[in-house]
């Protein structure tokens, strides 16, 4: 017994060591003698074994991020404040000459409400009135400090706007308008009128003075933020967040910009009947108003009026029969449009600006507030989203340095280290966006996180997606719901960023397969294939018009994505991978070559026996589940798969791989079939005695 453990010792060292000389040279994993390799397979503690192919080393997936666009970003805005004021007029051009008694102008103006405030708390007791005094101390401020439905300004003030703007008294510019507005807002007010031509339209007029507002609390903040990083030790990225919020400010008081933001975006997700059916859905459930230019100036929009329900009128949907789960997805399905694979998106899809209309279509309202970011950043959201959902820290905190949250020379493995401890135990995977940003909140003071350029728009319509599509299920998980969304762009795109991304799904770092998550893949892709080719129930009823339950996968794509992953696991550099699949497939086949199994050919009780739930039987469970899914999503493209497997079939190096595995299953069957077939003799002896 002795010389068994110690011969069991030796083998497990000359194991590890022949293994960790492979991993080095990945030639060397061909060299290896079968017999080497099923020590290594036969190791229990193969799970300690894996340490050697840490994350914390290495990764199967390849080389780390950079995240040069992100500092080159922030150094582009550091310096971008003046042009953002100078460029709009020749009048802010003048206010900016002036910036600093002008900031300080302002700054008196603002410590005076603030000290009336102050007084207020000693003389006024009751609550009500002192917040009312607040608010209307916020109103007068001006949008820096309130953004929100206000009390309007007067329409007098309003006709004359138009009529300046316009060039026309108002009567000749419309039959008629409202004499009070319909809506009123921080930045302007939206009254309802109708053309000579009998168009109804929605004007929208800014309030007065919003330039000068704008541009004086524009002044005193890059003042203030300045000071703090020079003296206070600030971070270095206050310039860039201020200068980011002037940006945006000032490009949301610029209606004729505010109008070419909604044609482009009408062009990009409108689905008008101008496109081409086979590149859109047929479903027109994206509405944009139409802008009409010869009524619209710098301070005046005119545009098509659109009728809509509000997604938190309960009432008006039941009573216009609309499926709300339904409109949820259509709203999803057009924000991970725009934000993981075009990059122009509406930054502020909250309830006032996204509405329903009786047909079942979305109405986008108010494109003043818009963002468009680079290719690297929306495939940097998708490999966020695979990592969260991987648990995956160190990849996360890999994300996060090549978006630029991290500053440089930060220790990764700390970082990862945190990550994994805000992850908890795992048991309950939270998929609600505000929840997993509570959940980094930590780790990201703790490492001086930075908002990179261009994300703090990601991030509010991502909280204000959710947010709506809670008003109408107040459930709804934005991760869990977008992650169908997340897998279809993996398959469809053959760029090598976004397969790395899919490999990393399926695959983890050390080099393991998530086979679980691989059935799941192949079940999804065999059920929506099954749909769309109308197989099934003939009296199913009518096909949701939901865009993300009515596209299937391409599968051809997915035929191109799996012949791209098999040539992965082929090359030198999955050798990892390809020593993993071994160690699991010898598994499969012990359990068939066990007791438990091979008795279950001769009990007459099949049933209760195999329904005990066991690893063992999971595992055999699913590898008949996924190659029955497999086969189902075969038969949807037989031709596709079949040009596929022959060139798979004519690679050489498959051929040493199927080599490699049946010598395996050669060498450990030699031990265990022996065995096996003396159980299954006996057995058969003992039935046939008993009967």
């Amino acid at each position: 017994m002795r010389n068994n453990n110690a011969v069991a010792c030796f083998n497990r060292q000359i194991a590890a060591a022949l293994t960790k000389r492979a991993l080095h040279n990945a030639h060397s994993f061909r060299a290896l003698p079968c017999r080497w390799l099923l020590v290594f397979l036969y190791i229990e503690e193969c799970v300690d074994c894996v340490s050697l192919f840490s994350t914390r080393f290495s990764s199967v997936h390849g080389e780390k991020p950079s995240a040069e666009y992100a500092k080159l970003r922030k150094e582009s805005l550091e310096s971008e404040f003046g042009n953002a004021l100078t460029s709009r007029s020749k009048r802010l051009s003048m206010y900016y000459s002036f910036g600093p008694f002008l900031a300080l102008y302002r700054a008196a103006y603002i410590s005076y409400e603030v000290f009336k405030l102050t007084l207020g708390h000693f003389f006024i007791h009751d609550i009500k009135k002192r917040s009312e005094k607040f608010c209307d101390t916020l109103i007068r401020l001006g949008p820096f400090y309130i953004k929100d439905q206000i009390p309007p300004f007067s329409t007098k003030v309003a006709i004359r706007s138009i009529e300046s703007q316009l060039g026309a008294p108002i009567s000749e510019i419309f039959a008629d308008i409202s004499p009070e507005p319909v809506a009123a807002a921080s930045l302007g007010q939206v009254y309802k009128a109708h053309l000579h031509t009998g168009e109804l339209v929605a004007v929208k007029v800014q309030r007065p003075g919003m330039s000068l507002y704008l541009t004086l609390d524009a002044l005193l903040f890059n003042m203030i933020g300045g000071q703090l990083k020079r003296f206070a030790k600030a971070r270095k990225d206050i310039i860039v967040a201020v200068n980011e919020t002037v940006r945006h400010m000032f490009e949301e008081i610029d209606y004729i910009l505010e109008g070419q933001n909604a044609e482009r975006f009408a062009s990009l997700y409108g689905f008008r009947d101008s496109q081409q059916e086979d590149t859109y859905p047929k479903e027109k459930w994206v509405k944009v108003p139409k802008i009409y230019w010869n009524y619209t100036r710098k301070a005046v929009l005119t545009m098509e009026w659109l009728d809509g329900i509000k997604l938190n009128d309960d009432a008006a949907l039941r009573a216009a029969d609309l499926n709300r789960k339904e409109l949820i997805d259509k709203g999803l399905y057009c924000s991970l449009m725009q934000l993981l694979e075009v990059g122009f998106f509406h930054a502020d899809p909250h309830p006032g600006n996204l509405v329903a209309t009786k047909e079942g279509a979305l109405a986008y309202f108010d494109f003043g507030m818009m963002g468009d970011i680079p290719r690297h950043y929306r495939v940097g959201l998708i490999q966020v989203l695979v990592h969260f959902v991987n648990r995956d820290s160190l990849g996360l905190a890999n994300d996060f340095l090549s978006l630029g949250f991290l500053p440089e020379g930060v220790d990764m493995q700390l970082v990862s280290d945190a990550l994994k401890s805000s992850f908890g135990d795992g048991t309950r995977q939270s998929q609600d966006f505000q929840a997993i940003m509570n959940q980094l909140y930590d780790v990201m003071y703790e490492f001086n996180f930075a908002l990179p350029p261009d994300y703090a728009l990601v991030i509010r319509a991502l909280g204000s997606l959710e947010g709506t599509a809670k008003t109408l299920d107040p459930e709804f998980k934005v991760v869990e719901s977008a992650y169908p969304f997340v897998i279809g762009r993996l398959l469809v795109d053959p760029s090598p960023d976004m397969r790395k991304i899919l490999r990393e799904l399926l695959i983890r770092n050390d080099g393991s397969v998530r086979w679980n998550r691989l059935e799941r893949l192949v079940a999804a892709i065999s059920e929506q294939s099954s749909n769309t080719s109308g197989e099934g129930d003939k009296d199913a009823k009518k096909p949701s018009t939901s865009p993300l339950e009515g596209n299937s996968f391409d599968m051809h794509a997915v035929v191109a994505a799996t012949e791209d992953l098999v040539k992965f696991i082929l090359s030198d550099k999955a050798f990892r991978v390809r020593l993993f699949i071994i160690r699991d497939i010898v598994k499969v086949a012990d359990i068939f070559l066990q007791d438990q199994v091979t008795s279950c050919m001769f009990d007459e009780n099949l049933e209760p026996r195999f329904t005990v739930e066991s690893e063992g039987h999971a595992t055999l469970k699913r590898v008949v589940n996924g190659l029955f899914y497999f086969w189902q999503a075969v038969k949807m493209a037989p031709e596709a798969w079949t040009a596929m497997m022959i060139r798979m079939a004519l690679n050489p190096e498959i051929h040493r791989f199927y080599f490699d595995i049946v010598s395996a299953l050669f060498l450990h069957s030699n031990r265990r079939i022996p065995d096996t077939m003396w159980i299954c003799l006996s057995r058969f002896l003992h039935k046939l005695v008993k009967s």
